[in-house]
């Protein structure tokens, strides 16, 4: 059952409030829908805190993220092959992480021109139907307001999936480094140990550690570590790095 008074006052203004405050049954069934492989991995030390909990997790990843791989990092540079590279990271990642196989899936739908998950009415039909079929009661993706088209074209065709499926559900949006503007509902604080256990599963994505250090000039671990420092100090947290999340509460279409 979600704690409809709770999520109520930290939508309404007790804001933010630390996740394990507003009463989340470890009955509840959770789904991450990632738009890319590594969108899990940036909200790692929430799910692991949930997974603890008992809360089942289910993974689904749409799209390759293929556009992400150098040339250079895929033999030979082909779509698929690197689809394939993005694909083992993820799988290993999650081994790491405690994640039972059976819970991960690659969804691999359509993408557009510009290498990102496409706004598609297949897409569409195939994200309602995940939902419909995972029946989840939580519901973790990156928020849309986002300069990352991937990002913003998930949210959008989750929402309208979950909308017209009716069914009660609480949706748990993720700031990112790319998102905009952002209210921050509910977080998680975590320490150096915790980042310590991150680093090493973001590590698991040697893709896009090798790009970001050939881009940025830092790891793709450090990329995210720096930006949950950085939300912590925004919140004005004890806790040296935080992960943030903007709340939706879909209530049950009344026939």
């Amino acid at each position: 059952m979600l704690p409809i008074d709770a999520l109520n006052a930290a939508h309404n203004g007790n804001r933010p409030a630390r996740i394990d405050s507003i009463g989340l049954s470890p009955l509840l069934r959770l789904l991450v829908l990632a738009p890319h492989p590594d969108d899990f991995d940036a909200i790692a030390i929430t799910l692991q805190y949930l997974q603890t909990q008992g809360n089942e997790i289910h993974l689904a990843v749409l799209s390759s993220g293929s556009k992400g791989v150098q040339d250079s990092y895929a033999d030979p540079p082909t779509w698929e092959q690197k689809a394939r590279l993005r694909e083992q990271e993820q799988v290993d990642s999650c081994s790491f992480f405690g994640l039972s196989p059976a819970r991960l899936s690659f969804q691999r739908l359509r993408e557009a021109e510009d290498g990102e998950l496409a706004h598609h009415a297949d897409n569409q039909l195939r994200i309602r139907r995940l939902i419909s079929d995972t029946s989840p009661d939580v519901l973790l993706l990156p928020y849309g307001d986002d300069s990352n088209a991937g990002h913003r074209r998930a949210y959008d065709m989750a929402r309208t999936a979950v909308q017209e499926l009716g069914a009660p559900l609480l949706a748990l949006y993720n700031k990112d480094a790319k998102t905009l503007s952002f209210r921050p509902d509910l977080y998680v604080g975590f320490d150096e140990s915790q980042a310590d256990w991150k680093r090493a599963l973001l590590r698991f994505h040697d893709t896009q550690q090798a790009r970001n250090l050939d881009t940025r000039g830092h790891g793709f671990d450090e990329r995210i570590l720096n930006f949950n420092r950085k939300l912590a100090r925004e919140l004005d947290l004890e806790a040296a790095y935080a992960e943030a999340f903007q709340i939706e509460l879909f209530v049950a279409n009344r026939a």
